[in-house]
Formats: C-alpha cells, structure tokens, sequence
C-alpha cells in the first residue's frame, strides 16, 4: 500500500530576520519569570523554608547543566525543530519523534495554564471596577490576540513578548528593592545560614523551581529566522537562564524577608507580591503588579504558539505530519497553518475542562504540572544524545560526558518528585487528581508511539527520510 504523495510546501519562513535581544525574548516569555514570585514561590517556600532561595540556586546551576548539552548541538545546527531535531540526530528518528511529540505536548500545556492564569488576571482586574466577565471570554480574548500576532509577524511577536515580560520585571523588580529598602537593606541571617532548612527541603524545593524555569530553550525554534543562529541561540539559552535565575534568587529573598513580622505564612498566600505592596506605601503597586502578571501570562501564551506552530511546522515538512502544516504565509512568512491549529488547541482544552467544572485556578496548576513531564523527557532525552552526537563527530571530551551525566541526574529529581515514590516522606505520591497526571503523559506519548508506526507500516522509508532531512540541516552548517 502507498500513500499519495502530497505537493511540497511552496514558501519558507522569513530568514534571518530576529536580532539577538529579539531571540532572548522568545526564551524569557515562555519561562515567564515574572510569573514565578507573583503565584509560585509560596508553595516552594512551604518546603524550603528559609532555604527557598538556595533551591533557586541549584535549580539554576542544574538548568545550566541542560544548556551546556542543548548547545552541543545549537552552535552546530540550527531549525524550526529545535530539540526535536537534535535529538533526532543523536539518538535516531524514534526517539527524536517521541521528543518532537513531548515538546508539543510541553508548550502546549504550558500555553493552556499561562492561558488560564491570563483569564484569572483579567477578571481581578476588571472586578477592581465592578466589571464581571465569563473566563471563557478571557480564553478567546487571550487566544485571539495571540493569534493575530503569531500569525502577522514574527518579529512583532518578539518585540511585544520582550516589551511585556521587560515591564513586567522591572515593576517586581521595583517592588523587591522597596520592600528590602523597608527592611533597611537588611541581610537576613536566617536565610544566610539556613536556619531550619532540611537536605529534603530543598530538594523538594528545586522540583518546583526547575518546573519555574521549564520553556527557557524555546529559543532553539527560532533556528531559520535569528540572525547568525549559532551563536544568538546559544547566548539565549544561557543567558535566559542566568537573568532568571539570579532574577528569582534576588525575589526570593527579599520576599521571604519582607513576610517576617508580619504575622502572615507565605506558605498560605496565594498573591506575595500583592500582600507586600500595601506596606511599602505605594498600594497602587499591587494593581500594576497584577497587570504586569497578565501581560507575562499573555507574553507566555503567545510565545508558546510560535514555539509549537515551528516545531508542528518542521515535523510536517519532514513528513510526519499533514504536509499544509509545513506551509510558510506566502507574505507573512511565518507558519500561519500550524499557528491556527496551535492556537485553536490552546483554546479548546481549557474551555472544554472549564466546562466540566474544573476552575481556571485549578487548571492552571494541572496544566502546568502535565506541561512538566513533556519538558523533564526531552531535558533527559538532549542530554543523552549529546555525547552520543559528539562521539560520532570525533570530538567527545570527558567533560562533556559529566555535563550529560550530571544533565541527566538532575532531571532525574524533580521527575521523581511529580511522580513520587511509594512510602517515601521525601517524595511522597502526590493525591488524586494529580496522581493521574503522569498516566495522562504516558498515554499520549504511547499514542503517538502507535501513530508512529502506523506511518511506518504506510510508509517504511518515513524514519529515513526523517535522518536524511536532519543530516541535510547538520551538513547545511558544515559540521559534518
């Protein structure tokens, strides 16, 4: 049995059209930094205690193990597929699909829970004036907005991503210094020495800070449209990580800081920054924080449908998906096929699990806890290919060896830590519904496994086809 051949695509992305700030703020929308002390640090903070910001740290340094086995391949190559791609080279054609599968799936859970966090910001907002409208007005606005943007102009969407994540942080930002300056520039000695802190604690607190910084490679998806690619990326991954990473370790401290005397558990408060902004005198604060929130959900949503749209667009254009999907807007230059769909997605699941009950709130968090397994698989998948790809390049160092072992067990940690491990107090299974969570994953990578060989039984030569237009990409820039 043959499959019908379909007509290639016709058009391409626009090349070489973003500039290095423009690609760094691809990567810092989609890790959404500013999101991190505005809705997530109490909940680290209620097992690292006053070591929250030492979890950040070693969150940060365990990152950078990831960038160092990502740029193996990024200062060699460059893609819309971005780690699908460079899997895919080192570890063969399965295992790239698998990850191209893990990646969709990544962005576009992490697009559907900053989608519903755009929708609970949007309705605080608007309540502060008496307005009330349905979330799935919300969901439309964000999704619509989106887009537009994603679908007119790639270099639009860079600049409104890096103008709304940068006002972003340097309100919070703003607000750290006033908050430390009210302590008196203090240095806090429970936090210096770790006063109370267990081993445990941390640990279980960098499960949640890796999830903080999942989406800091989105960057590689920008492989055709960056100026000079092989070093802007790289720069990107590295230099995204730093910004934020130092960015929450700054927050983190100053906001556990500025909670003592207070009398109020940060552990217990669902908004910090809205709490603290009262008690600086500038109440007003609290209003711009949570604009400047919207705005990063919005940045993050928006920058998760570019991500997805170019790796659906490569996959297509290697043959594993409808070949419409790999079609570039003949004027736009960008793929609008695969950014519609990309975006309908984002839009229908959450409106459907709203529909059934579930509340923005509470998807938010399932949402973004499924978005971590498809990162956490091909954060562990990148590292072992790289020394596998350097190998069979000649060039394989020891050190790079380590950086993929220490890649590996790092990500190892907070994968157990979503899962959990039966009578462990250190890593207990999580309640139901989040005990589902990881079989939800597992069931949609067992489906595309099954599609996978479905394509193979139609086509023998698919995973061939899909080696050869990789190593066509890899010869392209000459490393081999």
């Amino acid at each position: 049995m043959t499959q019908k051949q379909q007509p290639s695509p016709t058009h391409n992305l626009r090349k070489n059209c973003l500039s290095y700030t423009e690609v760094l703020a691809q990567s810092i929308s989609v890790l959404a930094p500013s999101t991190v002390p505005a809705a997530v640090l109490g909940l680290i903070f209620v097992t690292a205690g006053n070591g929250t910001w030492l979890s950040f740290l070693l969150g940060m340094i365990g990152l950078l193990f990831i960038c160092s086995n990502i740029n193996q391949f990024a200062r060699r190559s460059a893609s819309p597929g971005s780690l699908y791609t460079y899997i895919v080279k080192g570890l063969g054609p399965t295992a790239g699909v698998v990850s191209g599968w893990a990646l969709l799936f990544g962005y576009l859970m992490t697009g559907m829970s900053t989608l519903c966090g755009f929708a609970i910001f949007s309705n605080i907002l608007l309540s502060q004036i008496g307005i009330h409208v349905p979330i799935l007005l919300f969901f439309a606005l964000g999704v619509i907005l989106s887009f537009a943007v994603a679908y007119r102009d790639i270099q639009l969407s860079a600049k409104m991503m890096l103008l709304f994540e940068g006002l972003s942080l340097v309100v919070i930002l703003f607000l750290g210094i006033l908050v430390w300056w009210h302590k008196g520039f203090a240095i806090d000695a429970a936090q210096v020495t770790l006063q109370g802190v267990t081993p445990g604690g941390v640990l279980t607190g960098i499960v949640l800070v890796v999830f903080g910084f999942s989406g800091f490679e989105s960057s590689t998806a920008l492989g055709d449209e960056a100026k000079d690619p092989l070093k802007t990326i790289p720069r990107s991954l590295i230099q995204s990580t730093l910004i934020s990473g130092l960015f929450f370790i700054f927050m983190a401290y100053v906001i556990v800081l500025g909670f003592q005397g207070t009398g109020a558990d940060l552990g217990k408060t669902e908004a910090p920054l809205n709490f603290l902004a009262p008690r600086t005198g500038l109440g007003f604060l609290a209003t711009l924080i949570n604009l400047g929130t919207l705005l990063s959900f919005f940045a993050c949503t928006l920058g998760c449908i570019n991500s997805t749209a170019r790796i659906v667009f490569s996959m297509a254009r290697h043959g594993l998906l409808h070949t419409a999907l790999g079609e570039a807007h003949e004027t736009n230059e960008t793929p609008h096929i695969a950014v519609g769909i990309s975006a309908l997605i984002t839009f229908l699941v959450p409106s459907v699990v709203y529909l059934f009950g579930i509340t923005a709130f509470d998807a938010q968090g399932y949402f973004g806890t499924l978005c971590s397994f498809g990162f956490l698989l091909v954060y562990i998948l990148v590292s072992l290919a790289a020394p596998i790809y350097l190998k069979g390049l000649g060039i394989l160092r020891k050190r790079d060896t380590l950086l993929s072992f220490l890649g590996v067990g790092f990500m190892i940690l907070p994968l157990i830590g979503s899962i959990g491990i039966p009578g462990s107090t250190l890593f207990p299974q999580p309640a139901f519904p989040n005990n589902i969570l990881v079989w939800i994953f597992l069931g949609y990578i067992a489906a595309g496994l099954v599609w996978l060989y479905i394509q193979k039984f139609r086509t023998p030569k698919i995973t061939q086809g899909v080696k050869e237009a990789v190593d066509e990409i890899h010869l392209k820039f000459g490393d081999l």
